[in-house]
């Protein structure tokens, strides 16, 4: 197959634009051309030549000799309006926009048919984790059961940080950001956003649904405590952010964020510090475990570097699983065990326990093991981060 010359005009060039331009220049089987970079901030100093960028995004979409477009800002409404304005331009797109993609995925999807441009954005679920083309071309005609794993670093970071040194969450927070693992305002991470664009990115591939992320339930780890690590190692276990999507029956599915008490038997237990990890289960193919860096310019540099090469070969998603049709349906009426820990019992009240099977009451903390409904938890959503709780997914089968 012949590769076509890749002319590129990239948008960004921060801690992932960089690792980009590290990995493309150290890469020998594959050269392309980046011919402009656009970036805001014009009194920044960079590392590069500045005869190499412009403050003007209309030097890249208006110039006919680039024929692809890297979008790698933060900024997810001038994202959406550089990749659709690129696509009209009958440009190919390779974007890492997490939040972009997620917010606006049916009309992209819709946008890449209509003027039969490429879209590819590996680099926005899981980072140095090649699971949106498996899942697109190992897994197109396979029954898969569910899919769950670690997709934020900087949350696992934190977590692991916690459980080995048992330090306070602040502290391990702050250690997060000294070693660039966190931004300055980590909320994107920590109240578990990140992973749910990642899990409605990975749902579209997955089962062929384009979900609105505010119908998913996501919960993160900004109300642990040291009490809740502690109750971990004491049962030989590991608190984890667990993005989870799975079949309810047939045509139906769920999915949601929620912290995980994962025990020393599963693959999830040794992934730590940065890296994510991602578990597939299916029908014929069994469980599946795929493993690699969840942060960092590098890491993410080396997936959107993957997606630059197959775009050369004309590479695009075919999204088979939507086009099966075969899973219509999204639900939220799903139990799951919880442990909560609360300080109030008007607190523990609210989640409308259908039984308990442990209960804890001290002087300074208490907590309950039970079985609560998906919805309930999605019906508290918006006092839940006000709350003296923390909640964490037992991870017990068999319960529906």
């Amino acid at each position: 197959m012949t590769r076509e010359k890749l002319r590129i005009g990239m948008f960004g060039y921060g801690c992932v634009g960089q690792g980009l331009h590290d990995v493309l220049n150290s890469s020998k089987g594959f050269k392309a051309d980046i011919v402009r970079i656009c970036v805001k901030d014009r009194k920044k100093k960079r590392r590069i030549p500045m005869s190499n960028f412009t403050f003007d995004k209309n030097d890249i979409l208006n110039d006919p000799s680039i024929n692809l477009v890297v979008e790698l800002i933060d900024d997810a409404d001038a994202a959406f309006k550089i990749v659709t304005t690129a696509m009209k331009k009958g440009k190919n797109v390779v974007s890492a926009n997490k939040v972009m993609i997620a917010k606006h995925f049916r009309e992209l999807v819709d946008l890449q048919e209509k003027y039969k441009v490429s879209f590819l954005y590996e680099a926005s679920a899981g980072a140095s984790i090649p699971i949106i083309r498996n899942l697109e071309e190992y897994y197109d005609n396979e029954l898969l059961y569910s899919l769950r794993g670690i997709l934020n670093g900087t949350t696992n970071y934190v977590l692991t940080l916690m459980h080995n040194q048992g330090i306070d969450y602040n502290v391990a927070l702050n250690e997060a950001r000294e070693k660039g693992f966190a931004e300055s305002d980590p909320t994107l991470d920590v109240d578990g956003w990140d992973a749910k664009y990642k899990l409605c990115i990975i749902t579209g591939h997955a089962y062929g649904m384009f979900l609105d992320p505010g119908e998913v339930f996501h919960y993160g780890i900004s109300n642990i405590s040291k009490f809740d690590i502690q109750y971990a190692k004491e049962k030989g276990l590991k608190i984890k952010l667990v993005p989870f999507v799975g079949k309810t029956s047939e045509n139906t599915i769920t999915s949601f964020v929620l912290p995980r008490f994962i025990s020393p038997d599963k693959y999830l237990y040794n992934v730590d510090n940065e890296y994510n990890g991602v578990i597939t289960e299916a029908a014929f193919a069994d469980k599946q475990f795929f493993s690699g860096k969840g942060a960092g310019g590098h890491a993410t540099g080396s997936a959107v570097l993957s997606d630059i090469s197959a775009n050369s070969y004309g590479y695009r998603y075919e999204y088979k699983k939507y086009q099966q049709a075969t899973v219509t349906n999204y639900t939220r009426n799903f139990r799951i065990e919880i442990y909560l820990r609360y300080n109030d019992e008007k607190e523990k009240d609210i989640f409308g326990f259908e039984e308990v099977s442990e209960y804890f009451s001290g002087r300074l903390y208490k907590y309950a093991i039970g079985i609560v409904n998906l919805d309930r938890l999605y019906e508290l959503r918006e006092q839940l981060p006000g709350m003296d709780v923390f909640i964490v997914n037992t991870g017990r089968k068999g319960i529906n």
